[in-house]
């Protein structure tokens, strides 16, 4: 998502997430999106997955700006939920940490 190349992250999202969109119509829904909202993505840090049988909750800390919900370019503490499909781990959700909650997944900085 970071480069752009949403053709190739069409691969790492689930079928719910796809929404039944195929590669085509999935890759130029983000791509209107992203141009939209003036998306930047600076950088990311993943933290270790906590797993949950045939689901993963991967904590993620997000530096990015967009012009609707983070003009500010504050950082994002994200929860990404994956599961598998056909033997492959995909991300099937994407949630805003806050509050209390915030420190069961990240550590103190």
């Amino acid at each position: 998502m970071q480069g752009h190349r949403f053709d190739e992250a069409y691969a790492y999202v689930s079928s719910g997430l796809r929404g039944g969109k195929n590669q085509e119509e999935w890759s130029k829904e983000q791509q209107y999106i992203t141009q939209m909202g003036e998306v930047k993505i600076f950088g990311f840090r993943v933290f270790k997955p906590v797993m949950e049988g045939e689901k993963a909750k991967v904590p993620n800390i997000l530096k990015s700006q967009d012009k609707f919900l983070n003009q500010l370019g504050l950082d994002e503490y994200e929860l990404y939920e994956l599961v598998r499909e056909d033997g492959t781990w995909r991300i099937d959700q994407q949630t805003l940490v806050e509050g209390p909650e915030r420190s069961e997944y990240f550590p103190e900085n």
